[in-house]
């Protein structure tokens, strides 16, 4: 059983998504069809803009969805999963390949989660913390114990807790974290406490918009984040959705859940290779490679 799995923020580069629109006419009118939904050339910033221009939370997701998305479309017949799942925004890639929500209002949910959470971050100061080398139960209670606002919120493979919220609740956390052993604790350069409480003026907001959306029955089940397991019901799908803005993204367990369903291979659609990296952090042997032109 094959799993495309598709990445979130942070694996964008300059230059992304150029080849697939100089070599496939379907690539290119998607592309064009982006630009004209969000009313600029976000095409011009991923082929030849500047890592600052990139780095905005309106241009960097909505960038790594169509990456992910339209190279999906590009691979035709030969993108045929049998389970699927995105970290973070990349659930939103997951649910447009796998069928469930058209590529249009895909990419009008992610820039209004993107508009949304940019908004959010900007209304208090806030932050994220990779955590390495310690148990998720130690993190947890740790989190626990602290005043102000800091929970586990990116559960990215065995000994890899990503925390988020509030900055002073963040530093506390990470000195407390590291005398109890971890082998970092490093604060990230991101603008807000994404998967937290803090993110529920985004939530709010974001709703209203899934809400709206249709929402069909995926050709496979999409594992979401918040319960790490292959949904295909539209009405669970939208329930999720809304809630995953500020619950975790539970990507330990949802490689555990599809393997143990059985997935014997992994193949990562979209920029980077983050995804396959942390699928190696489970079984180091599992086979895993990226969706390419080439495969198309």
């Amino acid at each position: 059983m094959k799993a495309y799995v598709f990445p979130g923020q942070g694996a964008q580069f300059i230059g992304m998504g150029k080849d697939l629109y100089d070599s496939s006419e379907l690539a290119k009118d998607m592309f064009e069809k982006a630009n004209e939904i969000l009313g600029f050339r976000i095409t011009d910033i991923m082929f030849s803009g500047t890592d600052e221009e990139l780095k905005q939370t309106k241009v960097t997701q909505p960038a790594i969805f169509l990456h992910s998305v339209i190279l999906a479309k590009v691979l035709g017949n030969d993108f045929q999963p049998d389970m699927t799942a995105g970290h973070s925004l990349g659930e939103f890639s997951a649910l447009v390949a796998a069928g469930a929500m058209n590529f249009e209002d895909g990419l009008r949910l992610v820039s209004a989660r993107a508009l949304a959470m940019q908004k959010a971050c900007e209304a208090e100061p806030s932050t994220m913390a990779a955590i390495l080398g310690l148990e998720d139960s130690v993190v947890e209670e740790t989190c626990e114990a602290i005043d102000g606002v800091v929970v586990a919120a990116n559960y990215n493979c065995p000994g890899q807790l990503v925390i988020s919220g509030a900055v002073d609740a963040i530093n506390e956390a990470c000195e407390k974290l590291k005398e109890a052993g971890a082998k970092r604790a490093l604060v990230l350069p991101v603008g807000g406490a994404f998967h937290s409480p803090l993110m529920e003026p985004a939530r709010t907001s974001l709703a209203a918009a899934i809400e709206k959306t249709d929402i069909s029955t995926p050709k496979c089940p999409v594992y979401q984040n918040v319960t790490a397991k292959g949904v295909t019901d539209p009405t669970a799908i939208k329930e999720n959705l809304i809630a995953q803005l500020t619950a975790p993204v539970r990507w330990t367990q949802t490689m555990q859940n599809m393997i143990a369903d059985g997935c014997e291979e992994v193949i990562e659609v979209g920029p980077g290779k983050v995804l396959q990296g942390l699928f190696k952090k489970v079984d180091r042997k599992f086979p895993t490679s990226s969706a390419t032109l080439e495969t198309a």
